[in-house]
């Protein structure tokens, strides 16, 4: 089994580094979403520097890169340690994509994919609050920073058995907003309504 769940953290990791957001704008010639707008390759900046249907695709895929590995690292019977390992690696995957030069974005999507796998209720109560937050301030960094900060708190009272993982798994996420946080206290921070710079943009023929 200890082989078994290498294999699948391994596994996690590279599906992980397939980043959709460097490829679907590569795909429909925008910019190269790591060198403009906020420099993330995510679905917020790519809806910066596109529109909701282009990053509802990237969203979609940055989840799935989450929820997959985990949900097959469940149905495969690896423990609950483990399986933390397993969506850890997602994460760190998206953050540092093998495939793209190690730069990556944020994995708040790929995180809460891998973390709505644990149970549908705690997958719903982190994405009313990164959305009631969202709307409040307009910040999706902020968002995602006080929704992964609850994220140990609501695993404690729906699934206690993945608290430690969850918690690990919060503590990178938060660690890789270090910037945001720093830009948020300066309020220097975009917010969700901030659309990359017209210069910025692809020229259209």
């Amino acid at each position: 089994m200890l082989f078994l769940t290498l294999l699948i953290v391994v596994a996690s990791y590279f599906i992980g580094s397939i980043s959709s957001a460097i490829l679907i704008c590569k795909l429909l010639n925008l910019p190269d979403p790591r060198t403009q707008g906020s420099k993330n390759p995510g679905a917020t900046n790519v809806l910066r520097l596109s529109n909701k249907p282009t990053a509802a695709a990237v969203l979609i895929f940055d989840v799935l890169k989450g929820a997959v590995p985990v949900y097959g690292a469940y149905l495969l019977g690896v423990e609950p340690l483990h399986i933390g390992f397993v969506g850890i690696a997602a994460c760190l995957g998206h953050m540092y994509p093998y495939f793209f030069g190690f730069q990556g974005g944020k994995a708040v999507a790929t995180a809460l994919g891998a973390l709505a796998t644990i149970s549908w209720g705690f997958g719903f109560l982190l994405i009313v609050t990164w959305v009631i937050v969202a709307k409040t301030t307009k910040y999706s960094s902020l968002a995602a920073i006080v929704t992964v900060s609850l994220a140990p708190l609501y695993c404690w009272l729906i699934k206690p058995m993945y608290t430690q993982s969850v918690t690990m798994l919060a503590i990178i996420i938060i660690f890789r907003h270090r910037d945001n946080i720093s830009r948020l206290l300066s309020g220097q921070e975009d917010s969700l309504s901030k659309k990359a710079p017209e210069t910025e943009k692809p020229h259209q023929d």
